[in-house]
């Protein structure tokens, strides 16, 4: 297969992986800004399950301690407390190290109710099965390539907005994370993080007519297909 096809459908994987993350881990598991049709919330875990291998409880704890401490002492990836090139480049680290305190997990989900894929044994090993995809896809070589390609761009994605969404960019808010809208475009609109934190229970991240949400109008959609149910939307927009 042509090089350039590869990198494309790996990309394309990356960014089915980004909007999952986005709609299903960030604002229904995590906020509860939507609620999915239980297919849909399957099929998204699935992809995750399969191209990442994030458990979406680990994922949520962590994300919600972030906010609870958000940019002071306790958070778990904040730019200010571990430094900018620390959290871009080691994220997935400080990730990995919080998703081992048990203690973290077990206060900040006790909300948490399991579907039919929490309930699989081994499921964090789920990864396995993307690698042989790629490599049916491509052939074991490049299939092997292209698959730690996958991993570190989505890692890289996921660091950007925990580095760059607290130092860079401008405010809307009165918060110290930041607006990105490049950032947001690469990442299904998580680099809208400024109105994030000023609304994190919102399903929708864009609040000024120049921003772009790119999960929002998929959100809008199964929400009309009667696929998804938002529960909240910001209760003011910025100035």
């Amino acid at each position: 297969m042509h090089y350039f096809w590869m990198a494309a459908i790996t990309f394309v994987i990356v960014q089915i992986s980004v909007f999952c993350t986005t709609i299903f881990l960030h604002r229904t598991k995590t906020h509860r800004g939507l609620e999915l049709h239980p297919v849909v919330g399957f099929l998204m875990h699935l992809h995750l399950a399969v191209f990442t291998g994030v458990i979406p409880r680990e994922w949520a704890a962590v994300h919600r301690k972030h906010h609870h401490f958000s940019d002071a002492e306790g958070d778990p990836h904040s730019p200010l407390i571990f430094g900018l090139w620390t959290v871009l480049f080691g994220n997935y680290f400080l990730y990995r190290k919080e998703t081992q305190n048990p203690e973290t997990v077990r206060k900040y989900t006790p909300d948490w109710k399991d579907d039919l894929l929490d309930k699989v044994p081994g499921l964090q090993y789920g990864i396995v099965l993307g690698l042989g995809v790629f490599c049916a896809m491509f052939g074991w070589k490049w299939g092997i390539a292209m698959w730690v390609a996958n991993m570190l761009l989505y890692v890289l994605l996921n660091s950007m907005i925990n580095a760059l969404g607290h130092v860079i960019g401008y405010r809307n808010f009165d918060e110290q994370a930041t607006n990105l809208q490049w950032v947001a475009l690469l990442t299904a609109g998580e680099g809208l993080h400024n109105n994030h934190h000023a609304h994190p229970t919102s399903a929708r991240f864009a609040l000024r007519g120049h921003e772009i949400d790119p999960a929002w109008p998929i959100i809008w959609t199964l929400e009309r297909f009667g696929l998804a149910t938002v529960n909240r939307l910001p209760i003011a927009k910025a100035a």
